[in-house]
């Protein structure tokens, strides 16, 4: 996987991906920034958010679960002191669907954070990844 990064001005930069996709991603204006993009440390926790909500996704649809909406709600904690590392991060799913079966839902974020998420189980090296879920009948 290759990736290429540009710095267009001040603290603003250019994510170009191998699949031919572009994000442009901006510093606060406390730091130089005009906030016209998300944060770095922000990529990287929306990433993790769409990692293990693929995986749960596929995961259910595989299990014949009559899926139609998840959405991951994370809340995280930094350290202090550079390098500010992420110390804690909660994902909490709210899946959606018709007749969901609570063992299958709880299995596939299971699956997906303890073997298929890379995103997830690359940050819990350095932070405690906690996970939740409610079941939305719809």
């Amino acid at each position: 996987m290759k990736a290429r990064i540009k710095w267009v001005e001040e603290v603003s930069f250019l994510g170009e991906t191998e699949s031919g996709h572009a994000v442009l991603m901006d510093g606060p204006p406390a730091g130089g920034g005009r906030n016209l993009g998300p944060r770095p440390m922000e990529m990287l926790l929306i990433g993790t958010g769409a990692c293990t909500a693929y995986d749960v996704v596929t995961i259910l649809k595989k299990g014949r679960q009559l899926i139609s909406d998840c959405v991951v709600d994370i809340q995280s904690d930094r350290a202090e002191t550079d390098p500010k590392v992420f110390t804690k991060i909660h994902l909490h799913f709210v899946v959606t669907g018709k007749d969901l079966k609570r063992e299958q839902v709880e299995r596939a974020i299971k699956l997906s954070a303890d073997k298929y998420c890379s995103a997830s189980i690359m940050l819990g090296k350095t932070a405690k990844v906690t996970h939740d879920f409610e079941i939305v009948e719809g």
